[in-house]
């Protein structure tokens, strides 16, 4: 029976972390034994706000990649790409930008929230506005019928969705409309207390030895009510009880109501986390001895499966193409 396609990408931003693995990682890995899956290295999509300095771009790809293999997200089962390894994605962004009014792109409500975080105001790059139309020509160039996305990316699978709305209306039946996956995830944040971000440097990175998890576990904030060992604590907004909670730890129970009432103090809560966060990053990734330190084997790995995608790629544009009246009867390689 064929499977659904489903696109996923991400854009490279070197070793994972707790964030990333239970808001993207974990549901990639499980999608790919119901769908067909193509998740993707986004290296086109970082240049939109990272184009200063690419010299840590290669390096970061293959960081990023040597964790997903790590966890288990199996290129026997999917396909694993670079995006500009696949020229087709660029060639359909070029024709979708065509058809793409501006206002569609302006009212982008990421856009906005993205220009508010980043301080640029409307200080914005032709390409960082046309974001959406390059991540419509990255799903659809493989006619993806499911994108798994956080609810804050649902307005760009709507662009998408547009996207093919109107030029199935312009030139014929060619893409299927994806529906957005929405994915579910424990509230992790970062050992401050704000969103896990590398560019904050308050994440705990998949691949961070036992020692280097312990530090940054007992640097992270806790209720700042509980100020004593013996005060009543609110587990509710404890960072520290959200981890407890989200590697499963048994005693997540017990561990609240001693919290609450005043019988385990914070540094002992977090002594105990370190622990079990350790033996969790141990077991979700099992590959990490087979990819680790092995560059030359995980570039491979996404040559050929970009090769394999540029395959598929090739013939959505060859129908595109010919919908289009832009085909001429030449054969492209």
């Amino acid at each position: 029976m064929k499977k659904e396609r489903i696109f996923s990408g991400m854009r490279p931003t070197g070793k994972m972390h707790v964030g990333h693995y239970f808001g993207v990682l974990r549901n990639w890995i499980q999608l790919q034994h119901e769908y067909f899956c193509i998740f993707g290295v986004a290296d086109w999509h970082a240049l939109t706000t990272s184009f200063e300095d690419t010299t840590e771009l290669e390096r970061n790809i293959i960081d990023m990649v040597t964790d997903w293999l790590s966890l288990g997200v199996d290129p026997e089962k999917c396909l694993l790409i670079i995006q500009s390894l696949v020229p087709e994605h660029a060639e359909l962004h070029l024709l979708f930008s065509m058809i793409t009014p501006v206002g569609w792109l302006e009212r982008n409500p990421v856009l906005k929230q993205q220009l508010q975080d980043m301080g640029l105001k409307e200080a914005v790059g032709y390409g960082h506005l046309g974001y959406p139309v390059l991540m419509a020509a990255d799903i659809l160039v493989y006619n993806a019928t499911k994108v798994p996305v956080g609810e804050d990316q649902v307005p760009h699978i709507e662009i998408t969705r547009e996207i093919a709305r109107r030029f199935n209306a312009l030139y014929g039946p060619v893409f299927q409309e994806p529906q957005a996956l929405l994915t579910e995830s424990p509230r992790i944040l970062g050992i401050d207390g704000r969103k896990m971000s590398k560019s904050l440097k308050n994440q705990i990175d998949l691949s961070l030895p036992p020692e280097e998890v312990h530090q940054r576990v007992m640097a992270m904030f806790t209720d700042p009510e509980k100020i004593h060992k013996n005060d009543p604590g609110h587990p509710e907004r404890c960072n520290v009880f959200a981890f407890h909670q989200a590697v499963g730890n048994k005693r997540s129970a017990e561990i609240a109501e001693d919290c609450r009432k005043g019988l385990l103090g914070c540094v002992a809560c977090k002594r105990e986390l370190a622990d079990h966060l350790v033996e969790f990053l141990k077991d979700i990734a099992p590959y990490r001895k087979q990819y680790e330190g092995k560059p030359e084997f995980v570039r491979e790995i996404l040559i050929e499966g970009s090769k394999r995608a540029r395959i598929l790629a090739q013939e959505t544009l060859e129908e595109v193409r010919r919908a289009m009246h832009i085909h001429y009867g030449v054969v492209r390689r």
